[in-house]
């Protein structure tokens, strides 16, 4: 599979990299990039083909994926309108839904709309997908496996649950490292040092997901086996309790998708 990559931002690099750890070809790889720089630093560390702007070559793939700000994906796109013949395009742009891809390339509707999220720098991302209704087994598997070159990839069957996808895992590691961030000052709070409050809670935070992640329990019932009755755990789940901390958390994520319904719906009208 040949991939020409609208946009060399972090989230392409990390996708490039991803892809040549799993044995991609730089031969078949390239970059449309509009600042210098990027250019050759994805050269020199890639060995990728770059150019400023998109020409036949660029047009020379199975796949494209659009990794520019949706800000500016309308612009970025236009001169691909009315020129792709057959190739997967894969969005990772947030808010930007696939009828307005669709109607910004003239109408083109072999389109995959992916939102990862930023553990994917780092080649522990998890990614939402979903695919137009024209999109065959082939096309599926392809956008999958660049999207899987850094983390898991899960197909969501309807697209308005995209904004749910973003609201959850998209915007997810932010909620992490704000709990985080609350932890580790109350660590210093009852006297550690930086470095001390630092490692205790990212090896406790780390720890915790892998236990997670390697049990068949729900998390709920993780979190009752550290729980002993009147014990120094469940002190501290009361206290959360009597802040109704879920019930905030689950409000935030709601105004999360919320919020990326309405930019959706904004980003839609160009």
């Amino acid at each position: 599979m040949r991939i020409t990559f609208i946009g060399g931002g972090n989230m392409a690099v990390a996708l490039i990299g991803g892809l040549k750890r799993q044995g991609f070809s730089a031969a078949g790889i390239q970059v449309v990039e509009p600042n210098a720089e990027s250019r050759e630093r994805l050269t020199e560390t890639f060995g990728v083909r770059c150019t400023s702007a998109i020409d036949a070559a660029s047009l020379r793939c199975e796949a494209l994926v659009l990794a520019v700000k949706p800000q500016i994906m309308r612009e970025a796109i236009a001169p691909l309108a009315g020129k792709l013949d057959g190739q997967v395009v894969v969005s990772i742009a947030a808010g930007l839904r696939i009828a307005a891809l669709s109607r910004w390339l003239g109408d083109y509707r072999r389109l995959v709309r992916a939102m990862p999220n930023t553990p994917a720098l780092i080649g522990a991302g998890t990614t939402g997908l979903v695919a137009d209704a024209s999109v065959d087994r082939e096309g599926r598997e392809q956008a999958e496996r660049i999207l899987k070159a850094v983390g898991s990839a899960v197909w969501i069957p309807d697209e308005n649950q995209m904004d749910a996808v973003t609201a959850v895992s998209g915007s997810g590691p932010a909620y992490v490292f704000y709990f985080m961030e609350a932890v580790e000052q109350a660590a210093l709070n009852l006297g550690f040092d930086v470095a001390a409050a630092r490692q205790m809670t990212i090896e406790t935070f780390l720890g915790a997901a892998q236990l997670a992640q390697q049990s068949h329990d729900p998390v709920a019932i993780l979190r009752e086996r550290v729980t002993s009755k009147g014990g120094t755990t469940e002190a501290a789940l009361h206290s959360f309790a009597s802040d109704n901390l879920a019930a905030a958390i689950g409000r935030g994520v709601l105004a999360a998708a919320a919020r990326g319904k309405a930019l959706g719906d904004l980003l839609g009208e160009a």
